[in-house]
């Protein structure tokens, strides 16, 4: 698909262009080091395809966010490329954007290519700290010979950052070792404590960027995604917690990824997309 002359849900080209838009979205459709079912490349398209049927006025926050504006990069990457130069390209198209003044979002694809946009993010944000919203800790620093793998998304930023994750509940036990004591939210706590979302909040820095993998919402409201597992956050417990996250932090990007569509089952496009906005929503009310 050539999104070149499209615009994100079909808004006028007054909202969509460079200039005019406080949001920029970058399409990474990229899944080469997916290890169970591959398929999450063809999620931007998926994810763009049901922009196109979403209702423009937010009812929660009373606003048309997309009159903010909203520019849609066309795809950077295809998934022929090596994770190295995917990650290389996604740092780049990062750093271009990043010192003109415009809200980064992405769109993926598997959840390596959040290792590039991270990269970037850090070299001119200071008091940076990271939100990892994900069924998986994705901390191995190498898997399957490789250490840009979506099961090692997050061990270069947890070097770096602070890292607070989110809604955990499957796990290798070598990536105990790298997970920050104090910082990391598993679901079946969550479950039992009303207060984990003050306490997960007060964890993270002033300036935050948002990781949202698919899976972390549970498999019966987002089926569509490469590792489904049980037991994940409902729709309206991640929107109230994603609102004081915006209300209270400095939110400076965000990424969604592992949606893996099914031709069958369209719910868990619209669930990306509906979230996408609602995000936007809350950062610019």
């Amino acid at each position: 698909m050539n999104h070149k002359k499209k615009t994100f849900a079909g808004i006028a080209k007054k909202y969509a262009t460079f200039d005019k838009s406080q949001t920029v979205l970058i399409p990474v459709p990229y899944d080469y080091t997916q290890t169970w079912k591959k398929g999450s490349k063809k999620g931007p398209n998926a994810f763009l395809a049901a922009a196109e049927h979403m209702e423009l006025y937010d009812i929660e926050t009373n606003s048309e966010v997309y009159k903010k504006g909203i520019f849609l990069v066309p795809s950077i990457v295809d998934s022929s490329i090596s994770t190295k130069r995917m990650i290389k390209k996604v740092y780049n198209t990062t750093k271009k954007f990043l010192y003109k003044e415009k809200f980064l979002t992405f769109i993926g694809g598997d959840h390596s290519i959040s290792i590039g946009s991270i990269r970037a993010l850090g070299e001119k944000y200071t008091n940076l700290s990271i939100l990892h919203m994900d069924a998986h800790t994705d901390l191995r620093p190498v898997y399957k010979g490789s250490p840009y793998n979506h099961a090692c998304s997050m061990y270069e930023a947890s070097q770096k950052y602070p890292l607070i994750q989110i809604g955990i509940r499957s796990m290798d036990i070598i990536e105990k070792k790298y997970i920050q004591k104090g910082n990391i939210f598993y679901m079946h706590e969550i479950y039992h404590n009303d207060l984990w979302m003050k306490n997960a909040i007060h964890k993270l820095s002033e300036n935050v960027f948002i990781s949202i993998d698919i899976d972390v919402f549970d498999p019966s409201i987002a089926p569509s995604t490469g590792t489904p597992e049980p037991g994940g956050l409902s729709w309206y417990t991640a929107l109230k917690f994603f609102k004081k996250v915006f209300k209270k932090k400095n939110v400076i990007g965000f990424d969604i990824v592992e949606l893996l569509p099914n031709k069958n089952e369209y719910s868990t496009d619209f669930l990306a997309v509906k979230l996408y906005y609602k995000l936007l929503s809350y950062k610019h009310i």
